[in-house]
């Protein structure tokens, strides 16, 4: 029985502190915050707006609940990613790859949400475009890969 060599849980600091490497993580970290900021202004709005049927759906109760979940969870991975936390750079990259091909979705979907929260989930998936941009960049997924 053969059996792989464990792979380190985070990536040795010297290799986080380059740079490229390090504007490239602080550019997530900035991209996922402002993500997160504006699903948590959204849900504000939401709440402030909850007496207009027209403008707020239980379709849009349940999507920005959902969004500013995810949001939450994703500033941490970046947190987390950008202290070398191996699991945690799988979890940003797989979540905001996920959330721009569900944005997408939700945003070019007839009549499942109103035209305010379109416009807001589109701002939404340039910045988590952004995020899968910048995290699925050679150097970091070098860095990461432990190359």
């Amino acid at each position: 029985m053969s059996t792989r060599a464990p792979r380190p849980a985070t990536v040795p600091a010297d290799r986080l502190a380059r740079p490229r490497i390090r504007q490239a993580l602080r550019t997530v970290r900035l991209l996922v915050g402002c993500y997160a900021a504006l699903s948590v202004l959204t849900l504000g709005a939401v709440v402030l707006l909850r007496d207009h049927p027209g403008t707020v759906t239980d379709a849009v109760w349940v999507r920005t609940v959902i969004v500013v979940v995810t949001s939450l969870l994703m500033v941490s991975f970046a947190a987390r990613t950008a202290r070398g936390h191996g699991r945690s750079y799988l979890r940003l990259r797989v979540a905001s790859a996920v959330m721009v091909a569900v944005i997408a979705a939700v945003v070019v979907l007839p009549g499942a949400f109103p035209a305010w929260l379109k416009i807001e989930q589109g701002a939404c998936g340039v910045l988590l475009a952004g995020v899968v941009l910048f995290a699925n960049g050679a150097r970091v997924r070098a860095v990461f890969a432990g190359r």
